[in-house]
């Protein structure tokens, strides 16, 4: 039984360990497994894995040194109601308000129903760009949210712009029993 009870606990922690990277359930973690051993009254517990703090995820900072900046004029947008099958765009503008070249490295959209197309060229300082998102609302009835995650030079790397429709379904041609 006390095998058992091991081995869950084995399986427990290291399933802790490898989907969360916070220091704090380590530490948690680790002072559960001590006290696991207390309460055993041996010293021979079964050790499990422990992420080193080299092994931890680092933050990024913020680069030194002057940087681009995002201005949108909006991050939002509303597309009202469209039927579902309709392709509509709209088109997100920015202004370069930072002290250096602005470069987007990306822009993903949340779902294959959007594609971006944005600047390629480096905006120069107090330049203007663009990201377009095109949204086809075939197979997308009701209402929508979706997002396109611009990765850029900026600080921070990742703008997040967010549209919606209300996308009226297509009529299902059922007109109830036929005679």
């Amino acid at each position: 039984m006390k095998i058992l009870n091991r081995l869950g606990l084995v399986v427990l922690v290291s399933a802790a360990l490898v989907s969360c990277k916070d220091r704090a359930a380590e530490k948690r973690i680790a002072e559960l497994e001590s006290r696991l051993v207390q309460l055993e009254g041996n010293g021979n517990a079964v050790s499990s894995p422990v992420a080193t703090p080299d092994a931890m995820p680092v933050a990024e900072t913020k680069p030194e040194g002057p940087l681009p900046a995002f201005e949108f004029t909006k991050t939002d947008h509303d597309f009202g109601t469209i039927k579902e099958g309709e392709k509509v765009t709209y088109t997100y503008t920015f202004k370069n308000t930072g002290e250096a070249p602005l470069i987007i490295q990306n822009a993903q959209p949340s779902c294959g129903c959007t594609v971006p197309e944005w600047s390629k060229e480096p905006i120069p300082v107090g330049g203007t760009g663009f990201v377009k998102a095109e949204f086809d609302s075939n197979g997308k009835p009701n209402i929508q949210n979706k997002t396109i995650t611009v990765t850029a030079n900026t600080w921070p790397k990742v703008t997040t712009l967010r549209f919606k429709a209300m996308v009226t379904p297509k009529p299902t041609g059922d007109n109830g029993p036929t005679r």
